[in-house]
């Protein structure tokens, strides 16, 4: 990838407040914001216009989290929040606005609740649904900012591309294990995710949160830091982070901070596409239509067959030893992905006897397929959807 950062930071523009005040503030919410209106930046007229916002968060998991629950507390007053995933025990090491009593609910249903459990004046919000682009721009169109805390980069270009052609301000956070990143993206008056990042990494290049882990305490610092730069948009202080990138090493606790500069000659943003494809993601086929994939319910059938001594495959799980702890598949056996990409653990894998291949959710396995093959293996198949389409298929 090809991107225009430069080294040196510089002052952003200068923006006006994003929203207009609101009505006065009841007895109460002057009690509640006080510390707020007590800073001269911010103030009486800070705060109506923060009560007159709304924001749209992208994810209620590690980052929207922390990001939901500040922007409750400043006093935003309507939250919006996409997502379409339930609570799982594994995502209360950083997704802090969950519990353990939620876990089996949708994350809209447990983050509404937190939230107004926090601040009771919040109009929140839910839209159950994964975003693409049928739904973006009706989406984005109610809100006055939106914070993305996605974790993949099809959902990052479209966020990009969907708020470019409305005009709309954007807040940006990654995450990955000790690493953290933060912007904010206003094609209108500066650059857009895409002079960051002109094209997206290959598939399977960068590994996911749920594949490579992320330190669960470096949410809360790229969260609050969204929720900073959301709250000085929309009250108009201080200086904005458009064009400047802030990338966080908290294993050092060290910020460091580049400059982004809008490419003159990039392509306008027109239209929104097919963001899978325009990441290198094949349409969705099934196993039944690929010959190096296997179902999950094909992946069953085998193992009992082979039970009983009528089939003959290894089952290789390429995860890393601590997921092989935590769930695994009857009869797998475990060999890293890492040994087999640099050879180390070739020979930890049979030649001559089928191989199935499997991981979380198929990026993995897909990257030991395609490394085996290359080293002369000619009869390796893995498991569509891994572990993950294992268990939602009740074996």
């Amino acid at each position: 990838m090809v991107s225009l950062i430069q080294p040196l930071p510089t002052k952003s523009p200068s923006l006006p407040p994003l929203v207009e005040p609101g009505p006065p503030l009841a007895k109460e919410e002057l009690e509640r914001y006080s510390r707020h209106a007590l800073i001269p930046e911010i103030g009486l007229d800070g705060q109506r216009r923060l009560r007159n916002s709304r924001v749209l968060v992208i994810g209620a998991g590690g980052l929207g989290s922390p990001a939901l629950l500040y922007l409750a507390a400043a006093g935003v007053g309507t939250l919006g929040i996409v997502d379409d995933d339930t609570v799982e025990l594994s995502n209360l090491q950083r997704q802090v606005i969950h519990g353990v009593g939620d876990i089996g609910r949708t994350k809209l249903e447990s983050a509404r609740d937190s939230i107004l459990e926090l601040n009771p004046g919040v109009n929140v919000v839910l839209h159950p649904l994964r975003l693409d682009s049928s739904n973006a721009l009706d989406i984005f169109a109610d809100y006055d900012v939106i914070l993305d805390g996605a974790d993949n980069f099809a959902t990052r270009y479209l966020v990009n591309d969907a708020a470019a052609l409305l005009g709309k301000p954007y807040v940006w956070g990654s995450i990955l294990r000790f690493d953290g990143q933060v912007s904010v993206f206003w094609d209108k008056f500066g650059p857009n995710y895409r002079d960051l990042y002109p094209e997206p990494p290959a598939p399977g290049t960068v590994p996911s949160c749920a594949e490579g882990g992320v330190f669960g305490m470096l949410c809360a610092s790229i969260g609050a830091m969204m929720v900073t730069e959301a709250v000085k948009l929309i009250t108009g202080i201080g200086q904005s982070l458009l064009g400047r990138l802030l990338i966080f090493d908290a294993l050092t606790a060290r910020w460091r901070e580049i400059r982004i500069a809008k490419d003159p000659q990039a392509p306008s943003i027109t239209e929104l596409v097919d963001y899978e494809i325009f990441c290198g993601f094949s349409p969705a086929t099934s196993a039944a239509d690929r010959d190096d994939l296997i179902s999950a319910e094909q992946l069953a059938e085998r193992l009992v067959r082979r039970e009983r001594g009528e089939d003959n495959f290894v089952l290789v799980d390429v995860r890393e030893p601590v997921e092989f702890e935590i769930a695994r598949i009857p009869g797998s056996v475990l060999i890293p992905l890492a040994g087999i990409r640099d050879g180390s653990a070739l020979g930890q894998v049979p030649r001559g006897v089928p191989l199935i291949l499997h991981c979380k959710a198929g990026t993995r396995s897909a990257q030991a397929l395609a490394s085996l093959t290359s080293q002369g293996y000619d009869d390796v198949v893995h498991l569509d959807g891994g572990i993950d389409a294992w268990a939602k298929a009740g074996h």
